[in-house]
């Protein structure tokens, strides 16, 4: 079945927390006890409806603030689709949260409440999703109850919100508007008897209807090995694969391949899904290769089409997201992680910060937690790499503290 990754984003109170579990609710994917202690929560506190925030809000904190703090993933399924969603908290605090969970997201949905159209923080969750380049975003535009169910209230917020859209240099996003009453679940899952007006899907109908060449961009192939496979039993005495899972595009039996960083060539002569094999592994497959000729392959190492090499060097220009409590100079050393590559590196410069409200950048010479800037990084080793717009999985990495082994920053090598 086809998985659906999910990111939620939106201000404090928007109802974040509230469509998921009302997503939950309404395709019967919560339990019996958990229905039964949102119904028990709901009562104590005197709502006259469910608090579905329950659903999601897992620790304690976010519970008695009645705020999202930590990424939570939310699993379930239809008929059509499985879905994970990435509930990630709107605080400019948690910036580096936001970036974390929309991070391996194909669809985005970004909240705004009806009553406070297009704000600051919606700036921030459009840009975030820009950077990550995100395919797919719905604006849900919620709390439709709490304004009478305008007509003219929705076209005003989505007339903003396709002027912030003129902004980004990510055309070929798609972004859709849904008007909705997360509490009351119109056009959650169900159309909503309030909004004749609106004669667009749903937002379940919206994320069933996607496919996935409306959310996965193709790129070139790419293959980094993760682990070698020599059994050495009786009866694979003399095999030799090639474990991990495969990136950008497509890879045949028969194509001519390149081993990186070697530069050694051979061609694809099998391709092992478990315990069949196959003409050809697409892209996100998880597969062993084994190749024509016996060389030199390890871990880390990255097999391509020969006719598709992808760019070796040992500096790169990065827009980095800090997300260290420790600020990022230049000077500094770190582990760069890409794929199953590590190689240490160090700051060579920082440019500038980057507003995330789109006003431009400004001068920096350090980058804060949360901050997200242009730096140019040093490296001990060539990397093999694509620029990030190219080829997401290959165009990325992540920054590690060499003395505490912490993740200290997300890199998009430009």
């Amino acid at each position: 079945m086809e998985v659906l990754k999910i990111a939620t984003a939106g201000s404090v109170d928007d109802g974040k927390s509230t469509l998921i579990g009302r997503l939950l609710y309404d395709t019967k994917s919560l339990t019996t006890d958990k229905i039964e202690a949102i119904e028990k929560s709901s009562k104590q506190k005197g709502y006259d409806y469910l608090d579905f925030s329950l659903a999601t809000d897992g620790l304690v904190a976010e519970r008695e603030q009645g705020i999202t703090i930590d990424v939570a993933h939310i699993y379930f399924s239809t008929a059509k689709k499985s879905y994970i969603i990435a509930d990630t908290p709107g605080h400019v605090e948690y910036t580096r949260n936001m970036v974390t969970g929309a991070s391996t997201s194909q669809v985005s949905i970004i909240l705004i409440d009806a009553r406070k159209g297009v704000i600051e923080q919606t700036y921030r969750h459009f840009f975030i999703n820009n950077l990550l380049r995100v395919k797919e975003v719905i604006v849900a535009i919620n709390k439709m109850d709490l304004v009478d169910y305008s007509e003219e209230v929705f076209n005003k917020i989505k007339a903003d919100f396709q002027a912030l859209n003129a902004k980004s240099t990510f055309k070929e996003q798609n972004v859709s508007y849904i008007p909705l009453s997360a509490i009351n679940g119109g056009n959650v899952v169900d159309k909503s008897e309030n909004m004749t007006w609106y004669d667009g899907q749903t937002v379940l109908e919206h994320l069933e209807g996607l496919h996935s060449s409306d959310v996965f961009e193709a790129g070139k192939a790419r293959f980094p090995v993760q682990t070698v496979i020599r059994p050495k039993t009786q009866e694979y005495h003399d095999f030799r694969g090639y474990a991990g899972k495969l990136y950008g595009n497509s890879i045949k039996v028969g194509d001519a391949v390149t081993v990186l960083p070697s530069l050694t060539e051979s061609k694809v002569s099998k391709i092992h899904f478990f315990d069949k094999t196959f003409d050809e592994a697409v892209a996100g497959s998880s597969i062993t290769i084994e190749l024509e000729n016996d060389i030199n392959v390890t871990r880390g190492d990255m097999i391509v089409k020969s006719s598709e090499l992808p760019k070796i060097d040992k500096e790169i220009s990065t827009t980095v997201c800090w997300m260290d409590s420790k600020k990022l100079v230049a000077g500094t050393k770190y582990i760069v992680q890409h794929n199953t590559n590590s190689v240490l590196a160090k700051v060579e410069s920082i440019k500038n910060t980057i507003s995330t409200d789109y006003s431009g950048t400004k001068g920096a010479t350090q980058l804060a937690i949360n901050e997200i800037g242009e730096v140019t990084i040093k490296l001990s080793k060539p990397l093999y790499f694509d620029a990030y717009n190219d080829n997401k999985s290959n165009g990325a990495f992540i920054l590690i503290d060499t003395a505490t082994n912490t993740t200290a920053g997300v890199g998009f090598i430009r």
